[in-house]
């Protein structure tokens, strides 16, 4: 398992790790309610270095990069951002992924683990193209707040002169004896959130006074086990969790966010159109409330209605506080209107809005 670059400083926060696609990631700080509630009602401050970073240089970035993904890219604005999904000639996903237009690259945000999968695939499609891929992640690392309050520490920071007000926005600002600071406007959780790349010289330097700024606020640091109980509370789902190789883009739910339908051509590009054009897909990725469950389902879970499979679980939590159980789920598109009673094995799974 490769380690945090920050190992050090997270044992001092007495810091439990765990394994995220073999890397090391802080599992929690050993009291997983209060930081699911930081989350929720102050600042959590949380460290994704883990995450896959790559970035596209060359000429012709932007429109090979505008070729290979579901979103707009040609149309990002200079300080701009995108979501986006990588899929294959028949629109099955290979990545979900951010999009960064920085001033002389694209920065790519992905799950862990997946730098070398990602880089394949795009280096397939360079041919005569002016474009050079770079794994930036050892020279940068990524720091998160995500929290109602999270614009107050952030800001009390100073790390950038004005903070971006739009979602996937980006600023940045140079700091002395470290470099180029980026802060990206990211509500992973579906709330108010901040992402902080800070260069390698400068991340233990940095995330130690960030993390006083988000204690400031009222919130603390957090693992990557509260942090996966808000994001399956709000619903978003993760790839290689809730969706992968096998999951159309559209039967994520990934329409609005991640696919534009007036941009032209991309590799998948037609069957997506297709869906688009002549109905709904066969199931869909749905929000589940869970009942009568001594253990959570794992992952594949059969869900049933009258005996009959019609879907499977993807991920479930039993939240910190109320102890209430929730999972994601794919659920055919006849069984998936809010309110539905599906079956488990030991229980029963009911569709939220």
């Amino acid at each position: 398992m490769s380690l945090l670059a920050l190992h050090e400083f997270h044992e001092l926060q007495d810091a439990q790790f765990t394994d995220v696609n073999g890397i090391e990631q802080v599992a929690s700080y050993g009291d997983v309610a209060a930081e699911y509630r930081a989350f929720k009602e102050t600042a959590g401050f949380i460290d994704l270095s883990n995450r896959s970073r790559v970035c596209l240089l060359g000429e012709d970035r932007l429109k090979f990069l505008h070729g290979q993904v579901t979103n707009d890219i040609q149309g990002l604005k200079a300080d701009g951002g995108c979501y986006a999904a990588l899929v294959n000639a028949k629109a099955k996903m290979e990545s979900d992924l951010y999009v960064y237009r920085l001033a002389d690259e694209l920065l790519l945000d992905l799950e862990p683990g997946l730098t070398e999968k990602v880089t394949t695939r795009l280096d397939k499609y360079i041919i005569a193209d002016d474009v050079q891929i770079v794994d930036v992640a050892p020279h940068y690392g990524l720091v998160s707040v995500q929290g109602p309050k999270a614009t107050g520490a952030i800001a009390a920071l100073g790390l950038v002169p004005t903070l971006p007000t739009a979602p996937l926005h980006w600023v940045k600002d140079s700091v002395p004896d470290v470099g180029d600071i980026y802060v990206m406007n990211q509500p992973r959780l579906g709330t108010t959130g901040y992402d902080v790349f800070i260069p390698s010289a400068g991340l233990g330097m940095i995330a130690d006074k960030l993390l006083a700024a988000v204690k400031a606020q009222g919130g603390r640091a957090c693992g990557w086990e509260a942090f996966e109980a808000a994001r399956i509370e709000a619903g978003i789902p993760r790839y290689g969790v809730d969706m992968d190789d096998t999951n159309l883009a559209p039967e994520a739910g990934l329409e609005k966010r991640a696919i534009s339908y007036s941009k032209g051509c991309y590799i998948g590009q037609e069957v997506i159109a297709r869906i688009r054009t002549y109905g709904q897909v066969a199931k869909s990725l749905q929000r589940l409330e869970l009942n009568g469950l001594t253990e959570l389902p794992v992952k594949g879970t059969k869900l049933q209605v009258a005996g009959k499979d019609i879907g499977y679980v993807t991920s479930a939590v039993r939240l910190p506080e109320s102890k209430q159980a929730l999972a994601l789920g794919y659920v055919r598109k006849e069984h998936k209107e809010p309110g539905t009673v599906l079956d488990l094995p030991a229980g029963q799974a009911k569709i939220l809005a």
